[in-house]
């Protein structure tokens, strides 16, 4: 079915809505409903995670959102399940860190990528701490903390005068320049993991991360890229060659993860919001290309049209009700619903 036209107004009296039963604990209801829905469609009773929209593969993201989604809904063995699969498919030797990638090729599958994504590691120990806190009779908080210890040890670098967060351990370190991807950059995640693992360098990552999202924009609206190149001799960060230059699937989460950490002030959320609500849009865009201000020809999914209320809310007084959100069943894909979800952990831990 197309989506209907969208409408600066109806997004700001969407937003201006009652809050739905007004009490915490009918959020909390909604969001364990809103879970096992996510549970019925996309997750295999191994705890595999599945991602329908790119050919039922399963990957170190989607664990850990999922993951983060079960702690949340008080889900132990939704949890336990999910960290099972990802513990005994995803392992690397040597690190406490997760393959990115499993494909369901040959007899039961198989890891054809072994590198890490650093925002699937970042997710998965924040689950796992908070975890620790809710179920301390497990062993989640020491694996939390290992892979706390390995993202400092192997994904850190120092660029220039610039600590950055490669997006993966291996791959993205060029002659001239680093490869990164802003939407990597968790800022509620790296805050929990410098609570339990005390180093300097979360806060360098944390600040230079700020820095380079404020310079890293680009087009007529001033958004972040998917991915960036920084050049190792200085200077501002640039639309990474090799990807399209686009505002996309990735880079929505960027708003989505200030807004999150408290940020929903900062440029980069603003820039988004601005695209979100130009007039001139006949319908809410899906992505934008950064180098010909084109946008997409399709509206966007409800997962991102989540974060759009969610960044839009953070715009405003703090005092904003509880949005009404798509729901998981409202999504076409397992993308789509994993927004749809983050983004009311988001609006909730904001």
């Amino acid at each position: 079915m197309p989506s209907p036209p969208f409408r600066r107004r109806t997004l700001l009296l969407t937003l201006a809505a009652p809050a739905l039963g007004g009490a915490a604990a009918g959020l909390r209801a909604l969001e364990a409903a809103e879970w096992q829905a996510f549970c019925t469609r996309f997750l295999e009773p191994d705890g595999r995670v599945v991602d329908g929209g790119n050919g039922g593969i399963s990957h170190s993201e989607g664990q850990g959102w999922g993951l983060l989604c079960a702690e949340r809904a008080h889900d132990r063995d939704a949890f336990d399940r999910m960290w099972g699969w990802t513990r005994r498919t995803l392992a690397r030797r040597g690190d406490a860190l997760s393959s990115w990638r499993w494909r369901p090729e040959g007899s039961g599958g198989l890891v054809d990528d072994p590198n890490n994504a650093t925002d699937g590691d970042l997710m998965i120990a924040w689950a796992l701490l908070r975890a620790a806190q809710r179920w301390p009779d497990g062993d989640y908080g020491a694996q939390g903390v290992a892979i706390a210890r390995d993202i400092l040890r192997l994904l850190v670098r120092q660029v220039g005068e610039e600590t950055v967060l490669l997006p993966g351990a291996a791959g993205f370190e060029q002659r001239d320049h680093v490869v990164l991807n802003p939407s990597y950059y968790a800022f509620p995640a790296m805050r929990a993991l410098a609570q339990v693992v005390p180093d300097p360098l979360w806060l360098r990552l944390a600040a230079d991360g700020l820095s380079m999202l404020r310079r890293a924009r680009f087009g007529r609206w001033g958004l972040p890229p998917d991915w960036v190149a920084l050049p190792r001799a200085g200077g501002r960060p640039v639309p990474a060659p090799g990807w399209p230059a686009r505002f996309s699937y990735d880079a929505v989460r960027v708003p989505l993860y200030l807004a999150w950490a408290g940020l929903g002030r900062e440029p980069a959320v603003a820039s988004a919001v601005r695209f979100w609500l130009d007039p001139q849009h006949p319908r809410l865009p899906a992505w934008a290309d950064l180098t010909s201000d084109s946008v997409s020809p399709y509206a966007a999914s409800p997962g991102i049209r989540a974060i759009v209320l969610v960044a839009t809310a953070r715009q405003g007084s703090m005092a904003t009700p509880f949005p009404i959100l798509p729901t998981v069943d409202e999504a076409r894909d397992y993308y789509s619903a994993v927004l749809t979800l983050l983004a009311r952990l988001a609006w909730r831990d904001s």
